[in-house]
Order: structure tokens, then sequence, then C-alpha cells
């Protein structure tokens, strides 16, 4: 059984195109890389397995069951779980209370307080938050909001993350940061994910697989050292 296959997805919006055909398959445990410049369709791709998005054709399954056509709640209480590329968290309440509301409703089944609490204090652990978990989110860094909402979407009980250009405006140090803790959970936690981002650094050496898109086609897929040398990504990036 695949864990997370997406199969010939295409979508348009009012007769334009944003994807095309697009099918892969996503191992347990491993880190997806999404490539392609501003409208190549990464976004529009994590919107559809992530619910939000409905496809004009194909599917997304999950551990042998299919998600098209489900809902997004229903897509993460199933397992997948997204962040997003602008971070909103509850800004008037605290960063544990944050998690906590991840941790309560973002899971199937009923879930007691108490392993809640234990989820949530967990996921602040496992981003670094613990020292800031009193503090007010509208407070936090931009750093510090992405990490919360990396928190948020790991105390769901996501088996599979979407992170959608968590690196995007933080400091060379804060790349440095973010990626090793990613590298950390993927280590400590087996947690899948599939990423966006424009730092091709960070893709590059974060990603065991990466696909690239080009105006919602698909144009390659393969290890970083394969699209490194790919000639059509070199087209289409640099002419």
């Amino acid at each position: 059984m695949s864990f997370l296959r997406v199969e010939n997805i295409s979508k348009s919006f009012s007769g334009l195109k944003a994807l095309s055909n697009i099918s892969f398959e996503v191992t347990e445990g491993t880190v997806l890389g999404l490539m392609g410049a501003n409208g190549a369709g990464k976004t529009t791709l994590s919107s559809v397995i992530a619910g939000h998005v409905e496809p004009s054709s194909g599917t997304v399954s999950f551990r042998g069951r299919r998600l098209t056509g489900l809902r997004p709640d229903q897509v993460c209480r199933a397992g997948i779980c997204r962040t997003f590329q602008v971070v909103r968290p509850f800004r008037g309440m605290s960063v544990q209370e944050n998690v906590l509301v991840a941790a309560l409703y973002g899971s199937s089944g009923h879930r007691p307080a108490v392993e809640s609490k234990r989820r949530a204090a967990e996921a602040l652990a496992a981003v670094g938050l613990v020292g800031s978990r009193g503090l007010q989110a509208g407070v936090l860094t931009l750093s510090g909001q992405k990490r919360l909402e990396i928190a948020k979407a790991l105390a769901t009980g996501a088996a599979v993350v979407m992170l959608d250009e968590v690196m995007a405006g933080l400091t060379p140090a804060e790349i440095g940061e973010m990626m090793e803790t990613l590298l950390q959970l993927r280590k400590s936690r087996n947690v899948t994910i599939i990423i966006v981002e424009h730092v091709m650094g960070a893709l590059m050496k974060l990603s065991e697989h990466i696909l690239v898109l080009d105006h919602g086609v698909q144009i390659a897929y393969g290890t970083p050292q394969e699209i490194a040398v790919n000639p059509m990504v070199a087209e289409v990036y640099f002419g």
C-alpha cells in the first residue's frame, strides 16, 4: 500500500490551467521538496492535497484511503496537516494555548485534555518554543511564529506536514536553525515532510526527492543531485 499517492491531478481556475496531470508518491518518513518559480503551481498542489482546493480531475490517497473530496478538517484528521506562508496565529492567545487548540481539535476521535496537553508540550519542545509558551503569540518574531505553525501541525498528530515557505523572510542564521529543527523532526518523530521553498540551498539539503513544476506542468522529479544537473530545470530557471 502506498503511503501518499497523487495521481493525475489537474486544476483549472476559470479556464486557466494551474496544474496539469501531476503524479507522484511520497514514502513515509521522507522529505519531498516542491520547486518552481512563483506561479508554478506549488501552493495550488499543496492546497489540493490538504483539501482546500478541489481538483478538476485526479485523486489523492493516503494510506490507501481516498482523500479527494474531503474537507480540510477531515484531511487533517486523516493525518495530513499544512502550514501557510502567511502566518496567522491566534495573536491574543498564548503560544501554549495556540498549540493546545490544534491538539484538541485537529486530531481524529476524542482526546482527553491531559493527552492534548502532553502532545502540545511535546510539539513545543520539538520546535524549541518551550521557553516562550506563556507569551502571547502576537509578540513572537517571524521565526517564532513560523515555528509555532509547525508546532500546531505536529500537535494534531499529523503523519505528513506540508510546509509553505517556512524560511521566507528569515535571516541566514534563522534559516540555519530552522533547517536543523526540520532535520531533527524527521529523525526523532519520523514525520513525513512536503516542503515548498525558494531558499534553494535549504531545499537541496533537506529533500530526498524534489518535484519541479513550471506553469502547472511537472517537468522533473528526482534526487537533489539529479535536479541540479537536469537541463530542463536549468533552462526554466536560468534561460
